[in-house]
């Protein structure tokens, strides 16, 4: 359930349901993670949402098989690497009161796949159509901001302030267990000494509620238009 400014209690969908579409893609599950939340509660409130994961041509490997893999994708990923996704034609011809596009920063910019959806499909998407990014990162997200700030300004989208999720754990220990993660080699013991400096991989159980939350004031605003 959730409250609007009139302390009405939402059970029921109102005849005038807004509907809301997160577009999103995720590589190791953490953005998954928070958007499943975050959906749950708008749709709590009456929210009508669509949730969309971008799937892959031609899918990464996960956990990196090598070292050089993961440091060719970074090097690709920092020069806006495009990675084509499979069609989402479904999307289209449809009216959405806001579009969410959620995901990770690869070598601070947007993922390849969701810079592939937007050369694809964001004129028909998103022009005249209120978009808020979702941005989950280890530490550097404004380059990813900004950059898809522009790219959606300039298909005519009206920009809202970004849901930024940084990965819990503290520096050093969130860059070195990233990499470890991503090639496969994070130890799996908890008792371990790395691992009492970095107890968990990417976003923490508060984030995921405060996504929650979060999903519930996205549903406040819209309700109350």
């Amino acid at each position: 359930m959730c409250k609007i400014a009139n302390d009405q209690l939402i059970n029921d969908r109102p005849a005038n349901t807004k509907r809301v579409l997160i577009v999103y893609y995720s590589f190791s599950g953490q953005t998954q993670l928070l958007l499943q939340r975050m959906g749950a509660a708008m749709r709590e409130c009456g929210v009508e949402v669509e949730i969309e994961r971008l799937q892959l041509v031609e899918p990464i490997q996960f956990p990196f098989a090598t070292w050089l893999q993961m440091s060719r994708v970074m090097v690709y990923s920092f020069f806006r690497w495009r990675v084509p996704i499979q069609p989402v034609d479904h999307l289209l011809n449809q009216e959405w009161d806001l579009v969410i596009l959620a995901g990770p920063t690869w070598s601070y910019n947007p993922s390849g796949p969701m810079l592939y959806f937007l050369d694809q499909y964001g004129a028909q998407l998103v022009n005249g159509t209120r978009v808020m990014p979702l941005i989950s990162c280890r530490s550097y997200w404004r380059t990813h901001y900004w950059g898809i700030s522009r790219i959606l300004k300039k298909l005519g989208a009206e920009v809202m302030e970004p849901i930024i999720y940084l990965h819990s754990a503290n520096e050093p220990w969130r860059t070195i267990g990233l990499f470890l993660q991503l090639v496969g080699r994070l130890p799996r013991l908890e008792t371990s000494w790395f691992r009492k400096r970095y107890p968990r991989y990417g976003h923490s159980r508060e984030q995921w509620q405060d996504a929650a939350e979060q999903g519930r004031k996205i549903a406040r605003m819209l309700l109350e238009e």
